[in-house]
């Protein structure tokens, strides 16, 4: 199916009932060494997340932070093709580079005045085709205001966490 018959069926599943608007997605985790954790997604997916040993860790896989970026950058990707073929433009590539900053102080409790998320974020993103700068403006500014991970970095989310014991 291509992008905009995705487009095209998803409108019209939510235009017949709202509900169909709505997803939750699920991931499920374990430590399974020093720092080292087996992730589970809902739609059947296994990944592994580490620390560098610079953290303790066995560097066998990206850290939690990485894949925050990875989660920024290919949503970005996936946005422009999506808001390109809605929009119509042409659009032949996306690259995208994500670097975030982040001090250690706030995640180690050495200085609770500092985060321990990001303290800042960028994004770099290469759009090749034929149109003009403004038409891939107008692109970049639909992107900004529909990536669902960028909303993520940019606004607080609700969560609700449980713990139980045993």
């Amino acid at each position: 199916m291509s992008v905009i018959e995705v487009i095209e069926a998803t409108r019209s599943a939510v235009a017949a009932d709202a509900k169909n608007a709505q997803a939750v997605f699920r991931s499920q985790h374990e430590l399974v060494g020093v720092t080292e954790v087996a992730s589970f997604t809902g739609s059947g997916h296994r990944v592994t997340v580490d620390e560098p040993e610079a953290l303790g860790g066995g560097n066998v896989a990206p850290n939690p932070v990485e894949y925050a970026l990875i989660a920024l950058g290919s949503c970005q990707a996936i946005t422009y093709r999506f808001w390109a073929a809605q929009l119509g433009i042409a659009l032949e590539g996306v690259q995208v580079e994500v670097e975030g900053d982040l001090d250690v102080r706030g995640f180690f409790g050495i200085d609770d005045s500092v985060r321990p998320g990001f303290g800042a974020v960028r994004l770099r993103v290469r759009l090749s085709g034929p149109e003009d700068a403004g038409r891939y403006e107008e692109l970049a500014k639909a992107v900004d205001a529909h990536c669902p991970v960028l909303d993520l970095f940019s606004n607080p989310v609700p969560v609700d966490r449980q713990i139980s014991i045993g």
